[in-house]
């Protein structure tokens, strides 16, 4: 490794610069508008690799720590830095971007207009996610993450919008309407806290401003050096937890989700659900509970509830869905009530099994939402009932679709498993009758997912299915990794959990939570655990 050389400036700038490389390619050149997109984000993949073999669970908090002047009259700065958990969530993106250029290969061939660049816009606001998606995780300026948390809508709106089903304009603007208006709200509560910052004579800056680094604000917090009426920080806290709610999303906050995932391609569905989204449960876990401790306690029962909500709703709503697609969607729904609950609960199981969580509900719906989509394809109805005996005529696609399905149910042996039991874990030392109601959805999601697996894949084959081809060379290229990963993480999930504990860890102590201590009951009386009468 190179001392001193800006890794994490080179990991954000890269798929901007290539996204901007590739507008300027000619238009009738795409076949290496493909190609050079592919070769940027493995460069993506390149640089996190060289960052992970660096980084050291054991050593600094934030390591790799860029920080040079901005706008100093306003207390800003670019400055980054990578945490343990951070760094599993740059992971997921940079093996899921590459993977979903190849799924969505041949996505943007057929779309008129667009002066016939419709493949390179494609790719560039692919790739100007991934960009913006990788500068929210490793930013450490609250200005600089907003902005970047922010202006990742704009890409994401049009590939909805410009590439999307039938429908695709409506859900754009759903989308897009949703999340400003928790973004405007946000931009409220950063400016709260800037103004607060301002008033305290351990962050004023020397012109009597306030400052927006992360690291210090919460180092102010932790000491008490931060003096704030409770019902101020109640207010920046609901400011915050607002826009991540949304991003999330967290129930009642979700209906744009389904309609965005069922009219995006399929790839342009898992950017969003798998990669974008999770920027929003990251936020709540660096942003909201450590900027607001007191504040994250406060309305602690509230989310946890909200989020158990979310857990059985998505899973019931998925049973009734006749749309594959939809009923994926309401899937993720159910699985980020599972990370809320596991974030809000503040014990080192359920924060731990939450940022696994994040990673492996990445794979899984990539997965299941990418095996699903080449097979919509082939078909052209998303309606459950249009199949039926599909392994009969391409039993691997079928066979994929189940491995996948398996893990999105959190079947033992396969990855989400461990970071669910650790959710529940972690639930359960605080509230135990919400971990049991949460539990409920290991029922629900084997019901939708072994039901649906029945209906389109067993059974004799339909007239209409004879013809659907099995999975191509290409399409291989995508599912193998992901389902391989799937069972690596699922059998051995410690290199992940080595690197997300200690940051876990810290992330507690900053917020002065500890894990409950477990008791035992003799006769009438709860004991500690270790204790006599």
């Amino acid at each position: 490794m190179v001392t001193g050389f800006p890794w994490l400036t080179a990991l954000w700038a890269t798929p901007i610069v290539g996204a901007a490389a590739l507008v300027l390619l000619p238009a009738a050149r795409r076949g290496l508008a493909k190609w050079f997109a592919l070769a940027v984000s493995l460069l993506v993949l390149g640089i996190t690799a060289v960052l992970t073999a660096g980084f050291d669970p054991g050593g600094e908090r934030y390591q790799f720590v860029e920080s040079h002047r901005w706008i100093p009259s306003f207390g800003t700065g670019y400055i980054l830095g990578i945490d343990g958990i951070a760094l599993a969530l740059v992971l997921l993106t940079a093996v899921l971007v590459p993977l979903l250029i190849v799924a969505g290969w041949n996505d943007a061939d057929q779309r008129p207009g667009l002066a016939g660049r419709a493949v390179h816009l494609y790719l560039a606001l692919t790739l100007a996610v991934e960009g913006m998606v990788l500068m929210s995780l490793i930013a450490l300026d609250v200005l600089l993450f907003y902005v970047f948390f922010e202006a990742m809508l704009i890409p994401m709106y049009f590939l909805i919008g410009g590439f999307g089903g039938a429908h695709r304009g409506r859900a754009a603007v759903k989308f897009l309407l949703y999340n400003l208006f928790g973004g405007l709200i946000m931009l409220a509560a950063v400016i709260g806290l800037y103004v607060v910052t301002a008033g305290s004579d351990a962050l004023a800056g020397p012109a009597g401003g306030g400052t927006f680094d992360f690291r210090a604000i919460v180092a102010a917090v932790s000491a008490g050096d931060l003096m704030i009426d409770p019902a101020v920080l109640n207010l920046l806290f609901l400011g915050f937890m607002l826009a991540f709610a949304i991003k999330a999303p967290l129930w009642p906050f979700h209906r744009w989700l389904p309609d965005a995932a069922v009219e995006a391609t399929p790839a342009t569905a898992v950017l969003m659900m798998a990669v974008m989204d999770k920027v929003g449960t990251f936020g709540m876990l660096r942003y909201s509970l450590q900027l607001f401790p007191d504040a994250a306690t406060l309305f602690r029962p509230l989310v946890v509830a909200l989020a158990v909500i979310g857990i059985v709703y998505g899973a019931i709503l998925a049973i009734g869905q006749t749309d594959v697609m939809r009923l994926i969607a309401y899937t993720s729904i159910s699985h980020f009530g599972f990370i809320i609950l596991g974030i809000f609960v503040m014990t080192s199981q359920g924060q731990s099994g939450s940022t696994l969580y994040m990673i492996n509900h990445g794979l899984s719906t990539a997965a299941l939402f990418l095996i699903a989509g080449f097979l919509v394809t082939r078909h052209g109805t998303r309606l459950i009932t249009d199949y039926g005996g599909v392994q009969k005529v391409a039993p691997v696609l079928a066979g994929t679709f189940l491995v996948a399905g398996l893990a999105t149910l959190s079947l033992p042996g396969l990855a989400p498993f461990i970071s669910e039991f650790l959710v529940l874990i972690g639930t359960f030392t605080r509230y135990p009758v919400l971990a049991v109601l949460a539990a409920t959805a290991l029922v629900l999601s084997a019901i939708y997912i072994l039901w649906t697996y029945q209906r389109m894949m067993a059974g004799p084959v339909r007239e209409d299915n004879r013809s659907i081809r099995d999975l191509i060379p290409r399409e291989l290229v995508v599912v193998a990794p992901l389902i391989a990963l799937l069972v690596g993480l699922g059998v051995y999930p410690k290199p992940a959990l080595d690197i997300i504990d200690p940051a876990v860890g810290h992330t507690l102590t900053s917020i002065g939570e500890h894990d409950p201590r477990p008791t035992i009951t003799a006769g009438d009386d709860p004991v500690p655990a270790g204790k006599g009468r």
